[in-house]
């Protein structure tokens, strides 16, 4: 993971004159999770928004991040392996005021994503979020607010985005997904052959 990150550090520092679509002039992006599977799919999410993109899979590795090059935009895990996301938002603050944060939380974690708005991020969203939520909630300019969805996302929704992340984690292997979900293997597999609910 972090060969990727730095790469994709490395292609931030030699493409300075693109620019995307209202994403200003250095549109770097930093994504702090320690949910690998989830990291990739919003890295290349992100990438095909326009922004240049940087990972870091821990505090400590978004602390140094944060340190070596202040990026434009955030998005931090509040809750991570080794530690807590608000450590990462205070070390962008103190280098950088103008970042856009976004926190992602767990439904437990609300109260710690009101003191990460307390502390400089825009705004919270609870896993699991989409790559366009996560874009709208960067994107969306002072003053302006979220448009509560028409349909929020159903049980069995939140269910299914669940157990696609433990698959993917599980490198798409049935039988170790349904071992750590508790799961018969086939109705594992019912599922997985099916499309995601509404």
């Amino acid at each position: 993971m972090t060969d990727v990150a730095s790469t994709l550090s490395k292609t931030t520092a030699q493409s300075p004159q693109h620019v995307a679509h209202d994403l200003g002039p250095n549109p770097t992006l930093l994504i702090v999770d320690d949910d690998a599977p989830f990291l990739r799919r919003l890295a290349r999410a992100m990438e095909s928004r326009g922004f240049t993109v940087d990972l870091a899979g821990s505090v400590a590795e978004g602390i140094a991040k944060a340190k070596e090059a202040p990026p434009s935009y955030a998005v931090v895990d509040l809750r991570l392996g080794d530690g807590t996301g608000l450590d990462v938002i205070e070390a962008i603050r103190e280098r950088r005021s103008d970042t856009r944060i976004i926190v992602l939380t767990g439904y437990g974690n609300i109260a710690t994503a009101v003191t990460a708005v307390k502390l400089g991020a825009l705004d919270y969203l609870a896993k699991p979020a989409d790559a366009d939520d996560i874009y709208l909630a960067l994107t969306q300019r002072p003053g302006e607010k979220a448009e509560i969805p028409e349909n929020p996302m159903s049980a069995d929704r939140v269910r299914w985005e669940h157990i696609q992340r433990v698959y993917e984690s599980c490198e798409r292997n049935v039988s170790e997904t349904a071992r750590r979900l508790n799961m018969h293997r086939r109705t594992l597999q019912r599922i997985l052959a099916k499309r995601a609910p509404k």
